[in-house]
């Protein structure tokens, strides 16, 4: 029985040869009055160092960090919303050229054009993955000179002079406003003096004329002519919009004559019956109405995505058409960007979009920084280019995937460039997408840091204050006698 006595006392007494926390016999303990303020003052450097190191714990840093573009996508979408200011909707081509030699012109598809007033409001809608139809002429067997030799000459030339009482003095007018070197334009003169010719053998009270904007530009500037032909109808000496955009052959240039006579008369017809007693702007509203005069402002919303190659290029909306030649003189390319952005669009209502860009630096989100800008140019035979640096933006807000999103930012230099008065100029945007991607980690202290650097508080402040406790009780120690 002793035997396994001594033996359990031997066990405990090895085990606690061991105790790193040995305790001191309290009787052999002493408290002082210094020892409680330095406990007091342990307390309260713990306390302060416990809330600053939850705080940093709890607060998150983000970290910005540049790398190699991974993206391996052979195309990229590019967001646009322009208004052009002073171009017709029937004008806008949007063309897009890169580095690997795509050339692609008048781009229609996932493209929409809005005509609009002079307010900024949406008024005409102008098409969505339109094509423009080819107008169609006649084919003569003379030429204008053979028919002038042997018919005489029917469509009066009309100049700065004679313009403006010619229209006044014809009650209807039809004029062709046209340029000599105009492809469109020659093969529009012979069927616009068969025209004319018609026109007289019918006896129908419409004048024919004809202006060479080339010899008269003065007059055509004043006219606002952007395109050629501009086949323009006046009533009295006013010009009724929009001007003649359809088939150039001599049956559907005398039908549109014809309606329009047609619903002059309706006009009258009604008019008469009004009397004197019709009230002016109910009257003025009809006329227009049997005019078919919608009276156009040449502002056009051009918008829509594009799918561009991963590699240098650019897009431009220029003035162009397929039936017409744009008249350089008369072509400003003055334009507002409503919206300019790379990727797919950034759907700020989307709870995961939210969340993350709630998060991110402000300095990491020019997704758009061109948005709602005006570019204006005061004289013609010029236009902005803007060049563009695209950088790809991986926003990591988290370990998990709905926490990371990946987006495109960019860097915008804009210039006004002068042009050649025969040349047309174009609202360019030049980009370049960078090979360099940046990286947005959001990043915070681990858990096991945080009670490591607790741990090291509490002990680092007990010994601190402990060795400072014990210096100042020798030196301030009563001395035995």
């Amino acid at each position: 029985m002793s035997n396994q006595i001594n033996g359990g006392r031997g066990r405990s007494s090895a085990l606690s040869s061991v105790d790193f926390y040995r305790r001191v016999p309290r009787d052999l303990t002493e408290a002082t009055a210094l020892g409680a303020i330095m406990s007091l003052c342990a307390m309260g450097v713990m306390t302060i160092l416990f809330i600053s190191e939850t705080a940093a714990f709890a607060r998150t840093n983000m970290r910005t960090a540049i790398s190699i573009d991974e993206n391996t996508d052979p195309q990229i979408r590019l967001n646009f919303n322009i208004t052009m200011l002073d171009l017709h909707c029937d004008y806008a081509s949007v063309d897009v050229w890169d580095a690997l030699g795509t050339n692609r012109q008048n781009v229609t598809k996932n493209v929409e054009k809005w005509q609009l007033d002079e307010t900024g409001r949406r008024r005409v809608f102008s098409g969505r993955n339109r094509e423009t139809r080819e107008v169609r002429h006649d084919e003569h067997d003379m030429t204008l000179e053979e028919m002038h030799e042997e018919e005489g000459v029917h469509a009066v030339e009309l100049n700065e002079n004679n313009f403006k009482d010619w229209v006044k003095e014809n009650e209807m007018a039809f004029v062709d406003m046209y340029a000599p070197w105009c492809i469109w334009c020659q093969k529009l003169a012979p069927t616009w003096e068969q025209l004319a010719k018609q026109v007289k053998q019918e006896g129908m009270p419409v004048g024919v004329g004809k202006v060479d904007c080339v010899q008269h530009a003065l007059l055509c500037r004043e006219e606002k002519v952007m395109a050629f032909p501009t086949l323009r109808w006046y009533h009295n000496g006013e010009a009724i919009a929009p001007d003649y955009k359809m088939d150039r052959t001599v049956t559907a240039l005398v039908g549109f004559a014809k309606r329009k006579l047609d619903m002059d008369e309706k006009f009258k017809e009604w008019d008469k019956k009004q009397g004197a007693e019709s009230d002016s702007e109910v009257r003025e509203r009809k006329r227009q109405l049997y005019q078919q005069h919608r009276p156009e402002h040449p502002s056009c919303q051009v918008s829509g995505f594009l799918m561009v190659n991963r590699v240098p290029g650019n897009f431009h909306v220029e003035a162009k058409s397929k039936n017409h030649n744009l008249n350089a003189a008369m072509t400003n390319l003055s334009h507002v960007v409503n919206h300019l952005s790379f990727g797919e669009p950034i759907q700020a209502v989307n709870r995961k979009t939210k969340r993350i860009l709630k998060q991110a630096p402000e300095e990491h989100k020019k997704f758009s920084p061109m948005d709602s800008s005006d570019y204006l140019t005061k004289d013609y035979h010029q236009a902005y280019h803007h060049y563009i640096k695209v950088v790809s933006t991986h926003l990591n807000m988290g370990s998990s995937a709905a926490n990371k999103m990946m987006t495109y930012q960019f860097l915008e230099q804009s210039q006004v460039v002068f042009y050649d008065e025969d040349n047309v100029p174009e609202a360019r945007f030049s980009y370049d997408l960078s090979p360099m991607s940046v990286v947005v980690q959001k990043e915070g202290r681990k858990w096991y840091d945080y009670l490591t650097s607790l741990c090291a508080i509490i002990g680092g402040t007990f010994t601190t204050l402990g060795l400072i406790d014990a210096t100042l009780y020798k030196v301030f120690k009563p001395k035995k006698l």
